[in-house]
């Protein structure tokens, strides 16, 4: 059986000395005691902005009064993050919900329904179908 070549310095010395030095790995620690007063350690924050990505999005149905309505049957992550994107973006657009079941959870481990996020994010919603007051409202 071959034996594994010791290491200089335990993981639990580096853990300690990371912890005592504010330093977030084992490898932040082997490079700051070799720098040692010739560096600075995390100095200063910089800031920078992620990329944009244009992107288009077609509603399922505009009612002949403007409003628009989306028919869900999995309301997934990145659907709820581009609803979101799009209210705050195009805050005229009335876009509303028609889902097979608003009371299926937004994921697995979640309490959320479809139903409350879009109470909490101030989207109406339906149950199967359109509602007549949607396709009879009068809009701006």
């Amino acid at each position: 059986m071959r034996k594994r070549p010791q290491r200089k310095t335990s993981r639990r010395a580096y853990s300690s000395i990371k912890r005592s030095q504010g330093k977030r790995s084992g490898l932040e620690v082997q490079v700051a005691s070799q720098l040692g007063d010739h560096a600075k350690y995390e100095p200063h924050w910089i800031e920078y902005e992620r990329p944009t990505k244009p992107a288009k999005y077609k509603p399922d149905f505009q009612l002949k009064n403007g409003i628009y309505v989306e028919t869900k049957g999995w309301f997934r992550t990145e659907d709820r993050q581009k609803h979101l994107l799009i209210k705050y973006q195009h805050p005229h657009l009335d876009i509303r919900f028609v889902f097979s079941n608003p009371e299926a959870k937004i994921g697995k481990k979640s309490q959320t329904t479809y139903a409350m996020w879009c109470q909490k994010n101030g989207f109406k919603y339906a149950k199967g179908v359109v509602p007549t007051e949607w396709i009879n409202e009068k809009t701006n």
